[in-house]
């Protein structure tokens, strides 16, 4: 049997970041779609511009690196970093064009049409303009510095991610023309509202003032633009002494890092935008002239109005039966309990497990991993409450997640501060599990281990939008492997195999590698054999070419995956059993799903681990296995519903694209999975 790829074609790899713009792609195909919710358009708009930039800030950004560093190779797919750029160039450009227009020709006119208008500055009534000449007065002038460009003031640094004006004056004494560049205020909203739900860009009003700000001067013309920088952080581990300090100095240099993007309005004249790409270091496939208004991230503003009728319902996730009545250890003692959010309340289950861990004076310790949290974490709060009542506390946070770096150092401190012990994982690895351990001393005598593993972070504010798995148990075996594995984290230890955990980076990427053949195996000898996978990006190549050999020998495989995927399906020969299904809607599908049918017997595994290199080899990652076989039925039929032909979902096809299936062939619409998963008999979900 061919291994490590051998006998399969070289093409046999998709490119991971046109993968990625794929997936944005889809995104925006949700703001396009008329029968969402208006505000819900809107805020996929949004979404699709603040993806956007972290792919700059860190994917596009990272080829630069590499390629400025020499190290850069040709991606899986064949092609050259520099083809792969300008790939990437192609697409994007083709992507926020499309994006401007879904904007402009049918999104703000719908909001028009529902009482709410995005205006600029020449649309405004004259009460309108008079109210926005007070507010520049009072709020916008005392903070804006303007900063002109002579041989006395050098071109001023423009920070990632800021809306500039830049501004061309002319002295009517001397006829001489100079330059200039204003920031505009990362304190100011990106709309302002001139009256009731009338909004104009914030750069409008600053530009309507231009004369004020430089008096005596004849305008001649401004712009706005906005630059993207290299965000990824780069810390030696080995070589330094202070982790948080090393860091924290990191993230002060973030701000001043390489150009990766130009975005400019199309309006621009060419001799401002040659100034621009000269001042910057801009290259031409690094400048993106778009219809205005830039960043259009702005718009979760305008996605946030009330205006209850023109988004989604709210949704009261349900309690799980099982907590109704009985006391919550008392229910995880009878039996594992998995819960499904957003459908299943967070509130009610993970931060109500950690609040009463930290009051009951029962709890001796806890021990909880930190990947992401929120900024008035109650989780966070738990912990701190739990020392302060002198119970054993640590907390692993890793304070490398990128973006949520500062936010985790400033908990960090406040955990240490309180008494507890915080451990910053493990030299060279992220530690991305999310794993909670409450050891208790029961009424019976016994000390028990309650566990809780999860597919997402102890986020209680993403844990509204974000889907995710959680599975409570207090079963002795996996009780003794949180705490193996947190005694591999915080201490030394070359433990690499647990009773009901699979862990990477020691033996995911093997236990994974060794399930897949034997389904195989049970294929080749007729018995049941499938393989059915969730995740969030499939990347890995090696995975990746044993799921092909698995194909081949004819096990059917469903990859339900949300974001960037590099495998071919359905490709005669190499990969014609295996489907790709993505879906995307109200809430982002994050949980992550492994299903082996081990000849009849089904393995479910559920975890934090995505199919990339990073999870498999440089992350501690976590998937525990579900064994109540009521629970395994209920995400077999999960999986099923999402790949079924009668779903609403995107199909990918063998060249990398996606086609959107949302009617039947008799034009009835297809099920709406999330819509049916908030009907499903396990949960009580109702909307408010």
């Amino acid at each position: 049997m061919a291994r490590g790829g051998e006998n399969l074609p070289a093409d046999r790899f998709l490119d991971r970041e046109e993968g990625w713009l794929r997936f944005n792609q889809r995104v925006l195909e949700l703001a396009e779609d008329t029968d969402i919710p208006l505000l819900e358009r809107v805020r996929f708009l949004a979404i699709f511009s603040s993806n956007l930039d972290e792919f700059f800030m860190v994917r596009v950004a990272g080829l630069k690196r590499r390629m400025a560093t020499g190290v850069a190779v040709v991606s899986p797919s064949g092609h050259p970093p520099q083809a792969l750029l300008e790939r990437i160039a192609e697409v994007t450009h083709e992507l926020v064009v499309r994006q401007a227009d879904c904007f402009r020709g049918s999104v703000a006119p719908a909001l028009a049409k529902s009482g709410i208008a995005i205006v600029r500055w020449e649309e405004l009534e004259e009460h309108e303009r008079r109210r926005m000449h007070r507010f520049f007065r009072d709020s916008i002038y005392p903070v804006l510095t303007p900063f002109t460009v002579d041989p006395a003031h050098p071109f001023p640094y423009i920070s990632g991610r800021s809306l500039n004006l830049a501004v061309t004056v002319r002295d009517p004494h001397t006829g001489r023309r100079a330059f200039a560049r204003i920031k505009v205020p990362s304190v100011l909203p990106r709309f302002l509202e001139a009256c009731s739900e009338r909004f104009v860009p914030v750069e409008d009003v600053i530009a309507a003032h231009l004369p004020q700000l430089f008096e005596g001067m004849e305008v001649l013309e401004h712009h706005a633009f906005r630059v993207t920088r290299n965000a990824d952080l780069e810390v030696d581990e080995d070589e330094t002494d202070d982790l948080v300090q090393s860091l924290e100095n990191e993230l002060l240099r973030r701000r001043f890092g390489p150009l990766v993007r130009l975005e400019v309005e199309e309006t621009i004249s060419d001799s401002v935008l040659e100034i621009l790409r000269e001042e910057l270091g801009a290259e031409e496939e690094e400048v993106y002239c778009v219809p205005g208004p830039l960043n259009l991230a702005g718009l979760h503003q305008i996605a946030d109005l009330d205006r209850p009728e023109l988004s989604y319902p709210p949704m009261v996730p349900a309690e799980p039966r099982a907590l109704a009545q009985e006391d919550f250890f008392a229910a995880i003692r009878e039996r594992d309990l998995l819960v499904h959010h957003p459908y299943e309340s967070f509130a009610t289950t993970t931060e109500r497990f950690l609040a009463l861990a930290a009051a009951d004076p029962d709890v001796l310790a806890i021990k909880q991993t930190l990947y992401r949290t929120s900024g008035d974490s109650p989780i966070v709060e738990a912990l701190i409450e739990a020392a302060r009542a002198g119970k054993e506390v640590v907390a692993l946070v890793e304070i490398r997640a990128r973006f949520d770096e500062r936010n985790n150092i400033e908990w960090a401190r406040k955990l240490e501060d309180a008494g507890c012990h915080v451990v910053y994982g493990v030299v060279g690895l992220k530690t991305h599990c999310k794993l909670a351990l409450v050891v208790r001393q029961d009424n019976d005598g016994v000390l028990r281990r309650y566990c809780h593993v999860g597919t997402g972070n102890y986020n209680p504010r993403t844990a509204r939008t974000y889907e995710d798995f959680g599975l409570f148990s207090a079963d002795p075996k996996l009780g003794e492997d949180l705490s193996d594995l947190f005694n591999h984290l915080t201490g030394f230890s070359r433990k690499k195999h647990y009773r009901r955990l699979l862990v990477a980076p020691d033996a995911l990427r093997e236990s994974l590698t060794r399930r897949i053949r034997h389904e195989m195996a049970n294929q080749i000898k007729g018995e049941p054999a499938r393989i059915r996978i969730k995740v969030n990006s499939l990347v890995d190549e090696e995975l990746i070419d044993v799921l092909y050999e698995a194909s081949r020998v004819g096990v059917p495989i469903d990859l339900w995956v949300r974001g960037s995927c590099v495998l071919r399906p359905g490709v005669p020969g190499l990969s014609e059993t295996v489907r790709v299904r993505s879906v995307l809607g109200r809430f982002l599908e994050h949980s992550r799903v492994f299903l082996f049918e081990n000849g009849g017997d089904p393995e479910v595994w559920i975890g934090s681990a995505d199919l990339m290199p990073r999870n498999l080899d440089r992350r501690v990652e976590a998937l525990v296995r579900v064994i109540d076989s009521g629970q395994r039925t209920r995400l077999v039929g999960m999986m099923d519903l999402a790949m079924a032909d009668t779903t609403s979902t995107w199909h990918m096809n063998p060249d990398g694209s996606w086609t959107r299936h949302t009617l039947g062939a008799s034009g009835v619409p297809l099920l709406d999975l999330q819509n049916t998963l908030r009907r499903d008999r396990h949960l009580r979900v109702v909307d408010g």
